[in-house]
This record gives C-alpha cells, structure tokens and sequence, in this order.
C-alpha cells in the first residue's frame, strides 16, 4: 500500500507526486488519460512558483526551455497605453517563464513515479485509519492519504454536489499557437471596442493568441478559426492571421471551495478552486498548492503523526490566495469585454492611468501573483 495516492497526473498532481518522492514518500498517481495529452492552456509559471521550486531543481529545468517574459505592454485602438515591467520587481526571477504545458509537466514530473494511466476513480471514502479509492474497473485500493488533483471534473470526488459555488461566465474565448516574428518576448494585451486579444511569446518563435469571442454559438472548427483569424487581422496581426490553420475554444468560471483538507483527503489545483485564465494564475495557483502541501505530508508519513496546526495554516493560506486570484482575474475578465464607444472610452483612459507609477507596479505585482500568501 503506498502512503500517498495522488488523483491526477496534470501538472498539479505530477509535481506533488514528485516532490513527495524526491522526500522519500512511496506515492502512487492514478489517471484517467491514457497518455499525456499536447493540448495545453496554461503556458505561464511565475515569480513565486518558480522561487519554491528551485531547491529540487525543477525550475532550472522549466527555465532551459521557456521564454522569459519581462515585459507586458497594454494597447488599445493600435496605440500603446503603458507597459508592466516584471523585470523591475524585487524578487529572485523577475520574468513570467512560458512554456507548452506539456514542456511543463516534463519538468514538473520529473522523478514522480509513472501513473496508471487510464484509471477513472469513481468514488473517495475516507475511514478512520485510510481511504478507499474506488475505481471504475470494479476494484479499489487503500492508502493513508489520497491527494485529489484532477481537475473540476474531479470536484465531486470530494466535495458533494453543490458544495463549491461554481460562476460560470458568459465569456468565451479562442485560441492559437501560431508562428510569429513580432514582439519578440513581450506579452501583449490588445484591448478594443470588440474585445481583448492577449498575445504571449512561446519557445521556437511562436506566439500564443487568445481572443474574446463574438459568436461562440457557432462551434464548427471552420467558424472558429475564421472568427480569431478576423480579430488577428483588425489588430494588424496580418502574419499571425496568414499563418494560423486553426484555433480552439474555452469557456471561463470561477469556483473557491471553503476549504482544501477533509481529515486524511485533500483537495488542490482546479479540482478546488478555478479561476478564469485570462491573467494566467490558475496552473500557477495549483502549483503553489502542491508546493506547499509536500513537506507537510512528507511530515505526517514519516512520523505518523498528523501536523494538523501547519496543515491548517496550509489551507487558510491557499484559500485566501485562490480568493484574491479569483478577484484579479473577474476583474481581467470584465475589462477584456467588448463594449460601446463611449464605455471604452473611459476603459481606455482608466488603463492610462492604471499604468503609471505607481499604478503600473502594483499590476505588474499583482500579475506576478505578488500578492499569494505563499509568496
């Protein structure tokens, strides 16, 4: 019987389960993918993230391979508002490291040990010395702690229906890796009367581009790749529109549970608390959580005795940090909307003036995830 299982090999989990080996834990890590998947959303690992894993060395592995963004420029009607200068920040990497999510559970999982892939877990039943792990296939297995780090679709597992508010919003966004030779590593926010486009610089000179969508009622792949190709265009991304083949579309929403720890069961990452990406602190949010959580558990196994006084700090801290999370990227969401000439007016001279010093110090803190409480 292993002394951790770990629900969920996405980046969440994978750095659990490695960190918890790495402190001599026998974990195991049950997922219901049957490979690592290429698809990928998140791309940004930022300041704190990175500063909590350089002991294991993980951060120098995502840093050989990621670009290093410094800078984020603010534009609007093809005019320039202001740039947040991550370089300026007071902290040991001042940069956002972007890489493909699939580069980044590479790194992150390295030295966690190989999940059993296709394994959906139906059901988490805590006892009084460990918890049964129910699995589709009819079969189950016991350990003294179970992480679950799945994802939203891994909520019920452990909170019961209803237990998370979860707001969905009526944004829905498209979204493409194209080859580009503009803007070199800023990131760029363009924001119009028709909405956002963010574009963030990948490695191998590719861009990722993210745009509020106009018509998601229409879902064919042909409509969606039209729709980002005429938001590329009206933003003078003339190349990126060229190059792009295809685009992809998501939704956003926003849930916080009350709590991540329920006796030996732990929820953390998406499964917990999702915020929207637009500001890119949702992987970001999860990787803190596993960070963190790690040594606590590694605690616990080897004494045997539970650091319930830590573990509850634990928690009060990750709330409150997916709390503000959430407030930052509700408010990212609201002002990337399309909106009339008049309200974009008064959008536009606002960001002007949101991006002065010091205002533009505060943001720049603020998107680092400045203000987690584990940073």
């Amino acid at each position: 019987m292993a002394d951790v299982i770990v629900v969920g090999a996405g980046p969440v989990g994978s750095l659990l389960a490695g960190e918890l080996t790495r402190r001599g834990v026998d974990v195991a890590v049950l997922e219901r993918r049957t490979a690592p998947g290429d698809g990928t959303r998140a791309i940004g690992v930022h300041a704190p993230v990175l500063a909590a894993l350089e002991a294991s060395g993980i951060t120098e592995r995502l840093l050989a391979s990621a670009v290093r963004v410094s800078r984020g420029e603010a534009r609007t009607d093809g005019r320039a508002l202001g740039v947040v200068r991550f370089d300026r920040l007071r902290t040991r990497f001042p940069f956002v490291a972007a890489l493909p999510q699939a580069a980044t559970e590479t790194a992150l999982g390295s030295g966690a040990p190989e999940p059993t892939w296709a394994t959906t877990v139906t059901a988490v039943t805590p006892g009084a010395d460990d918890i049964r792990v129910s699995l589709a296939s009819g079969d189950s297995i016991r350990a003294p702690i179970v992480v679950v780090a799945g994802g939203w679709r891994a909520r019920d597992l452990v909170y019961r229906p209803g237990g998370v508010r979860v707001l969905p919003y009526a944004d829905r966004y498209l979204m493409a890796d194209v080859a580009a030779d503009r803007d070199g590593d800023l990131a760029v926010v363009n924001i119009d009367r028709s909405g956002v486009l963010e574009s963030f610089p990948l490695p191998g000179g590719r861009r990722r581009f993210v745009a509020w969508d106009s018509d998601p009622r229409d879902t064919s792949d042909g409509a969606r790749t039209q729709r980002l190709r005429a938001a590329l265009e009206l933003r003078g991304e003339l190349d990126a529109a060229a190059r792009m083949t295809d685009a992809s579309a998501f939704e956003v929403r926003r849930a916080v549970a009350p709590g991540l720890r329920r006796g030996r069961l732990f929820a953390i990452g998406d499964t917990a608390h999702e915020v929207s990406p637009i500001g890119g602190q949702g992987m970001n949010l999860g990787l803190l959580d596993a960070a963190t959580l790690a040594p606590l558990l590694a605690a616990w196994v080897r004494t045997g005795e539970a650091p319930d006084a830590d573990l509850g700090r634990w928690e009060r801290r990750r709330v409150a940090s997916a709390r503000t999370a959430a407030a930052i990227a509700t408010l990212n969401t609201s002002l990337g909307r399309p909106l009339g000439s008049f309200p974009h007016a008064v959008r536009r001279v606002g960001l002007r003036l949101a991006l002065l010093p010091p205002g533009a110090r505060l943001l720049a803190h603020a998107y680092a995830m400045g203000f987690d409480r584990d940073a």
